[in-house]
């Protein structure tokens, strides 16, 4: 199992994520780029770009203007999901469902910041 998890190979799908992501934010941003907790942070992008209020997709952040600190450190945590499962990181969030609330990426990232429940 480590060869999957923190691994060089975990490693390799989380910068291919992350170049995936660059080269998404880059072209759909219309807004604000910059770089914050380790996140790129693509402001600016058309709704139909990204999921909920914003999509972590590797160590990139696309989002319109959902750019709260609580939702950056949530979204922080999702970069380094991202960096332990790599390109597995997709196929488990997927079969850990869409709900929010049960979903354990999201209740690992932190349902208040996330804003998915109120504080």
């Amino acid at each position: 199992m480590k060869l999957f998890l923190d691994s060089p190979l975990s490693w390799l799908g989380y910068a291919y994520a992350t170049a995936v992501g660059l080269a998404w934010g880059a072209l759909w941003s219309t807004g604000k780029i910059r770089r914050e907790n380790g996140l790129f942070i693509f402001t600016g992008m058309p709704s139909w770009t990204f999921g909920r209020g914003g999509s972590c997709v590797g160590a990139c952040y696309l989002t319109d203007h959902n750019v709260t600190p609580d939702v950056l450190e949530h979204e922080a945590v999702h970069r380094v999901q991202w960096r332990r499962y790599g390109m597995a990181f997709p196929l488990l969030y997927l079969f850990a469902g869409r709900n929010p609330l049960r979903n354990r990426f999201e209740i690992e990232a932190g349902l208040e910041k996330g804003g998915y429940v109120r504080k």
